[in-house]
């Protein structure tokens, strides 16, 4: 599978930290962080407000973001409301954390950028996971999500979110057993 990998570790209890360096300037992987209709390509749509204590909301629409038809086990997730969370820090292009809306808020995902010549390199850190299969559901999207967004900034067409998902979980069954 093109750009397959399980980059994501534990970092922590209850933490995984994910890194990727993709194609282009911190400034250009903000708008796909920020930026509603950017973000909607490789993650959710939604609007969030920049500054601590602002609103993130996050609109899930997978069967958006390739060819290939949801699980029956997420097909709820197409026409749930956007959930909401809150911004804790931001610090634009280097630094963005907020609760994750997914959860209520129990947990929080970071994200930090570092320029590398004509790249940037993502560090994603999700915290406060209450257990081991947490982790590995959190790591397993969070890596398919970040796939989707490699191809949308390398200009190539999507390649399919939940197959690589489906994947992603068994690997990282394997890899977080011992947590």
């Amino acid at each position: 599978m093109p750009g397959f990998t399980t980059t994501g570790e534990v970092i922590a209890p209850g933490a995984v930290r994910i890194e990727r360096v993709l194609p282009g300037s911190p400034e250009r992987l903000w708008e796909y962080l920020t930026n509603s209709e950017k973000r909607r390509l490789w993650l959710a749509a939604g609007e969030m407000e920049l500054f601590p204590g602002g609103g993130v909301e996050l609109l899930f629409r997978h069967r958006e973001l390739s060819a290939e038809p949801t699980p029956d086990r997420y097909k709820d997730m197409e026409t749930r409301p956007a959930m909401l969370g809150e911004v804790i820090e931001c610090d634009p292009p280097r630094l963005l954390t907020y609760s994750w809306p997914g959860d209520g808020g129990k947990s929080e995902v970071t994200f930090e950028l570092f320029p590398e010549g004509p790249n940037v390199r993502l560090v994603l850190t999700h915290r406060r996971l209450p257990d081991t299969d947490q982790m590995i559901s959190v790591a397993s999207g969070w890596e398919a999500h970040l796939g989707i967004l490699e191809d949308q900034l390398s200009g190539r067409p999507p390649r399919g979110f939940w197959s690589t998902h489906a994947a992603l979980e068994k690997e990282y069954s394997v890899k977080f057993s011992a947590h």
